[in-house]
């Protein structure tokens, strides 16, 4: 067995580890990083980039469908192509993964170790049973992957993830679909518009990435006029019948008892952090109940199990705080600093939180979200509230896309702008803009100061922090009025 003394192990090729790697680089030393599956990040191979691929098709579907508000007439059927459209899919999938395993195999071949890693003790990893590395400081990187109930077993090789569509040559006649979040919503409503047969089950009644109980009373409704989504359903059974998948539930609504055959039972119940392999018990590590490090959101440095500091780290998804992205590179980038500096940390300051659902229409948070919003704020009756419907907004109608609402929120006396919740059209462009609002810590008037152009959805942006702004000075006279009244009065 090989032997090899390194400063900074990562484990990981992702996003984060890459993120990670460079970091640590810039600290100079020795930096190996070890990855057991293929390169090309998880964004890449079955994440953003082909799901965005998926939805961009169906989008196209779905338009040409619905042209008669504008007085155009497509005359005939419209006819979708499942080959060609998983032709594409892959093939731009494999053009956006091709760019990420370039940029990684143009790093020293000294630096990269391929096989899986798990831990000895905590300074030393073996990798596939061919080389021992002894490792300063090491970084946790090693990501997610999907998760699924033992019950859905019962499909057999029918079961698929979001991994598994985008390797499908063609497309099916129909897909059950469990786990109305952003995966199962995105991809849902994706299959929907291309022809699919979908029935889309979720428990508990969370829907996407809302957590304002109007807005996502709102969003189910919406996509209940296009396809069947259930929210809190209640399935019975799921078996294996020849090529099919038979599922039988109650259908919501009605309250009849069916049974309905699928081809696919699509598996989107979230994901779980790839540490269970890494004899993460070796490392001597303080774990949650789930077996997941313990660690600070400041600086990425796990907790030793006396309680104490620790030369690993731990980044991406792999952590399961925020699996976007932005995030995980963010995070890689964090840990690796910080590896590189040991032990005198950094503690980094980060970006205001933004997260996005391309559905249609499509979600997006800004902030801490509803529910921590609530939870701080709301209690103290300090939280104040604007909101705008999408539905008489100009521009939204002009282009046929008004439906939706957006509620943002901001802190009763100070006026500090603190996040939004938006269901309706572009918000991933009006998220972006109230996140760059919320980094600089506007205040709602500097917000209403900025330029507004006419006519664009932006101006529904506007109606709403207009009211969120009378809320805020009808809440200063109320505390006005209580002051001058005085207690008892």
């Amino acid at each position: 067995m090989q032997e090899r003394q390194v400063d900074i192990a990562i484990i990981g090729a992702g996003t984060a580890g890459l993120g990670a790697y460079r970091a640590a680089k810039q600290h100079g030393g020795e930096v190996v990083m070890i990855e057991s599956g293929p390169y090309g990040t998880t964004c890449a191979r079955v994440g953003c980039m082909p799901s965005k691929l998926l939805i961009a098709a169906a989008e196209a579907a779905h338009q040409a469908r619905h042209t008669d508000l504008f007085g155009v007439h497509v005359e005939g059927r419209i006819r979708v192509d499942g080959e060609a459209v998983m032709d594409r899919v892959k093939r731009e999938r494999d053009r956006f993964v091709g760019f990420v395993v370039d940029s990684v195999e143009r790093l020293p071949e000294a630096d990269r170790l391929r096989g899986h890693a798990r831990f000895v003790d905590p300074h030393t990893l073996i990798v596939d049973e061919h080389t021992r590395v002894h490792a300063k400081r090491i970084v946790i990187a090693t990501g997610s992957r999907p998760s699924y109930p033992d019950f859905f077993h019962a499909a057999g090789d029918r079961l698929v993830v979001n991994d598994d569509l985008f390797e499908w040559n063609d497309l099916p006649a129909s897909v059950a679909i469990f786990g109305p979040g952003v995966i199962g919503l995105e991809l849902g409503q994706a299959l929907h518009r291309l022809g699919v047969r979908i029935r889309l089950f979720g428990v508990g009644g969370a829907l996407g990435s809302l957590q304002d109980p109007d807005l996502r009373a709102y969003a189910d409704r919406t996509f209940n006029r296009e396809f069947y989504v259930d929210p809190d359903a209640k399935v019975e059974t799921i078996e294996r019948d020849g090529e099919a998948v038979v599922i039988t539930f109650i259908e919501r609504g009605s309250g009849k008892r069916l049974t309905e055959r699928f081809d696919y039972l699509l598996a989107a119940t979230g994901r779980r952090p790839n540490v269970d392999r890494l004899d993460i018990d070796q490392a001597h590590l303080a774990l949650d109940e789930r077996g997941i490090p313990d660690f600070s959101p400041h600086t990425l440095q796990c907790r030793n199990a006396d309680g104490g500091p620790s030369h690993i780290f731990i980044a991406g998804d792999a952590n399961q705080q925020l699996p976007l992205l932005h995030e995980a590179s963010d995070e890689g980038r964090i840990a690796g600093d910080n590896a590189g500096r040991y032990p005198e940390l950094r503690a980094a300051q980060r970006r205001a939180p933004l997260a996005v659902v391309f559905s249609d229409p499509q979600m997006a948070s800004v902030g801490l979200g509803y529910a921590e919003l609530e939870r701080r704020h709301g209690g103290c009756d300090c939280l104040a509230m604007g909101e705008v419907s999408f539905e008489d907004q100009g521009r939204s109608r002009v282009m046929g896309v008004n439906r939706g609402r957006m509620r943002v929120y901001a802190e009763q006396g100070s006026g500090l702008f603190l996040g939004a919740e938006i269901f309706g059209p572009r918000a991933e462009h009006l998220a972006h803009l109230l996140a760059w609002a919320l980094q600089q810590r506007l205040t709602v008037a500097q917000m209403l100061a900025m330029p507004f152009y006419h006519p664009v959805i932006e101006e529904g942006l506007r109606t709403a922090l207009r009211d969120l702004n009378a809320n805020l000075q009808l809440g200063e006279r109320i505390v006005e009025r209580c002051m001058e009244c005085g207690p008892g009065d």
